[in-house]
């Protein structure tokens, strides 16, 4: 059969007003092109749906049980088509993102092209920031969630862990260390460290790992940015403990520390305030592919 939704909604209308005219005045058809729609209609279906007069049109016996039918089916028919229109507006339009800088390096990029990919009407606009500047932004309202290290436990966000991130050495290739397949967090007594500053959320528990492994820590140059510490411990001035996410150049020898000791990725956004749909869908990507592993860099 090849009936169309125009002809069904078109028989509707003369269903309900029982004149040719005022359906066609209701559709802002024209009145040739409304009898045309039925006459093609009965013509597919093979029976006759009205029996007409000069002064009203009257539904057959098959019309009345086509026009109970059909007001069913459309009913059901338009929720879905309004539900797949809500769901194509839910996938259009734009977010905010703030980043801690190794995870803006580590795992945006491969969340924004999974999205673009998937949802090519969805633009992510990624805010590379220190971890201080990412709780404010979240804070604020300035971004639609953040993505952090183990935010302090304030009551101001809503927290979700995608993943846990080790800790690891970098030093140059031939330094002492360079030499052990691992080292332990002990060896780094006395080293001469550069470490990130204290915006960053790494650096809390970089201290916090030495004073637990009774390491007193030696710190020569502290840094905003893993890549100005990797360059400091190229020329030679110290070693890093930094984050396997972080990515460390293949010019240095990186090295797993033992015990392990992780950082917790974490999704943030403002408590008590309910994410948009569009930060929602992204929010569910990162943790799908943190779970999946495929946020890890090879």
């Amino acid at each position: 059969m090849n009936i169309s939704l125009r002809q069904l909604r078109v028989f509707l209308a003369v269903a309900k007003q029982r004149h040719f005219r005022r359906a066609a005045e209701q559709l802002h058809l024209s009145q040739p092109g409304v009898s045309r729609h039925v006459a093609e209609l009965e013509a597919e279906l093979g029976v006759r749906l009205f029996d007409r007069s000069t002064r009203e049109v009257v539904p057959t016996e098959a019309g009345r049980y086509l026009e109970g039918a059909m007001e069913r089916v459309l009913d059901e028919l338009e929720g879905v088509l309004e539900h797949m229109h809500s769901e194509g507006e839910r996938r259009r339009g734009k977010i905010h993102i703030a980043s801690v800088p190794t995870l803006s390096a580590s795992l945006m990029p491969a969340c924004i092209a999974d999205c673009a990919r998937d949802y090519p009407e969805l633009t992510i606009q990624l805010h590379d920031q220190a971890q201080t500047l990412v709780l404010d932004s979240v804070r604020g309202g300035e971004v639609d969630f953040g993505i952090a290290i183990e935010p302090p436990e304030s009551g101001e966000f809503d927290c979700e862990t995608i993943m846990r991130d080790p800790f690891c050495l970098a030093c140059r290739p031939d330094h002492p260390l360079a030499q052990h397949k691992t080292v332990s967090w002990k060896k780094l007594q006395g080293q001469a460290l550069v470490l990130l500053d204290y915006s960053s959320g790494s650096r809390r528990l970089i201290d916090q790992a030495l004073q637990k492994h009774g390491v007193q820590a030696c710190v020569v140059q502290q840094t905003g940015h893993t890549h100005t510490a990797f360059r400091m411990v190229e020329a030679g001035l110290g070693v890093t403990v930094t984050p396997w996410l972080s990515s460390p150049p293949s010019t240095l020898a990186v090295r797993p520390l033992t015990p392990t000791e992780r950082r917790a990725v974490t999704l943030i956004h403002r408590h008590q305030r309910s994410l948009s749909p569009l930060a929602a869908l992204v929010w569910n990507r990162l943790r799908e592919l943190a779970a999946k592993g495929s946020l890890t860099p090879r």
